[in-house]
């Protein structure tokens, strides 16, 4: 058949571009290490600094003791009184929460990983609606305290700032009666077994953690604002910002929730214990109860909905290596295209072998862009790898296409191809649109140079 060779041909560079797979996808399992290693860096930062942060809070807490006397029957069937002890405590949210808070970035160095940690300079202001105890048989109150909880303590930087209604509190570390659900700090306030009134807590603190920090609407009505001089925020969580400003100067955010539209409360109160019958209370707002009443029992904290800001990058340098050597086997198909189309127009046959080689060359580039990306800017890595790479395959192709002028010609299109994916790297918005149109060109230049090619001519004329 004429044109058994031509098709053997077209198999033989299929195959190698298949084997060619083989160093590419053990590139990208290098990536997805490195990925790992940094993941463990965090790890590790968070384990030694303060990890991820939510703060919740401020709420204020009554404790309670229940002693009752009860007729029971012991072992020998006889009647016998037995004294049964329960404690519990009161959970009251605040009517509005305000929040005002700058985000300082930093950073923390793992060996070549850099973590993103930040300083978080606080405000917090809550409002509270006087809280009548409820009269239960048998129920002893204890002091009230403030609680604030807050994912990581060991992020506290200095001595927190509190303030009940302009006097300033002594705060202490651990939530009390509700240590098992979280963690955080606590202030006594008032006098045991007496009605709380109308109060506002002002606390002024500076946290320290690591990527994220999470504020919990668990007021009625809640205000939060933050800035930063980060350029990069991912804002996540369950409530985006009603209002937001990038720029270059960095970020400002605010969030206003109502508790109609959170569901933060009622995640705090299947966080708290298991809840007894709510007392009725004379005066109590309209809506969700500011009061709820809980037995004091082990269990595990549930999430709380926050509105979270995140410092990440959001295409850093494993991303961007990453998403490049997606299109390596592309760089591979269109090279080796470009090869046997020469070979078959030029009548210059070029060895299978030699064909292996350059599409290895082609390989090395996304090794090389990880490696040197790791220790310099990407666009730098990208440059040197770019250069080192199209220098190299220039000076073989040379020898290959017997042709100082051919190989240039070849490292002119390698150089257009690594300029074209660098922008596709860069457009992360319009990458698809942009390569679908590139592979569309690519394809029509192709069918252009070729459309008057007689195929089953070069068949019989090959080698």
């Amino acid at each position: 058949m004429k044109s058994l060779k031509l098709l053997l041909r077209f198999l033989t560079v299929g195959g190698l571009v298949l084997l060619l797979l083989i160093p590419l996808m053990m590139i990208r399992g290098v990536i997805q290490d490195r990925e790992l290693y940094r993941t463990q860096a965090e790890a590790r930062v968070s384990q030694s600094m303060a990890g991820p942060q939510q703060v919740v809070g401020p709420l204020r807490i009554v404790p309670w003791r229940e002693e009752r006397v009860v007729n029971a029957v012991n072992e020998d069937g006889k009647p016998a009184v037995r004294r049964d002890v329960k404690e519990g405590y009161l959970v009251q949210m605040p009517a509005s929460l305000v929040v005002n808070g700058r985000l300082q970035p930093g950073e923390r160095r793992i060996g070549l990983y850099t973590v993103n940690v930040y300083e978080w300079k606080a405000a917090m202001k809550a409002d509270f609606a006087p809280l009548q105890l409820p009269s239960v048989a048998g129920r002893i109150y204890d002091q009230p305290y403030v609680v604030v909880g807050m994912a990581d303590v060991r992020g506290l930087v200095g001595t927190p700032s509190l303030k009940v209604d302009g006097v300033p509190r002594t705060l202490a570390a651990g939530t009390g009666v509700m240590a098992l659900r979280m963690d955080g700090i606590h202030a006594l306030i008032g006098i045991a077994g007496t009605p709380l009134p109308a109060s506002s807590a002002q606390l002024e603190m500076t946290l320290a953690g690591t990527q994220s920090i999470g504020i919990a609407p668990i007021a009625d009505s809640n205000d939060i604002a933050m800035s930063s001089p980060w350029r990069q925020p991912l804002f996540g969580g369950r409530f985006l910002p009603n209002s937001k400003t990038l720029d270059d100067n960095g970020f400002s955010a605010r969030w206003q929730v109502s508790s109609l539209a959170s569901a933060a409360q009622s995640q705090l109160e299947s966080a708290s214990g298991k809840l007894t019958q709510p007392p009725s209370l004379h005066g109590a707002p309209s809506g969700r109860d500011a009061l709820s009443e809980y037995v004091v029992e082990e269990g595990s904290a549930s999430a709380i909905d926050s509105a979270v800001v995140s410092l990440v990058d959001t295409v850093d340098v494993y991303t961007q290596v990453d998403r490049a050597s997606k299109y390596g086997i592309l760089f591979v198909v269109l090279t080796f295209v470009g090869f046997a189309l020469f070979e078959l127009i030029k009548r210059l046959p070029i060895h299978p072998l030699q064909y292996l080689l350059v599409g290895l060359a082609l390989a090395v580039f996304f090794l090389l862009l990880l490696s040197l990306s790791e220790h310099i800017d990407f666009w730098k890595a990208y440059l040197v790898s770019a250069a080192a790479c199209i220098g190299l395959q220039f000076f073989y192709l040379s020898g290959v296409l017997q042709s100082w002028l051919r190989a240039a010609g070849f490292a002119t299109m390698l150089t257009a191809l690594y300029g074209v994916l660098y922008i596709l790297l860069k457009s992360e918005n319009n990458a698809l649109l942009m390569g679908s149109l590139l592979l569309f060109g690519i394809l029509a230049v192709i069918m252009w140079v070729t459309r008057k090619v007689d195929w089953y001519a070069l068949g019989t004329e090959l080698r």
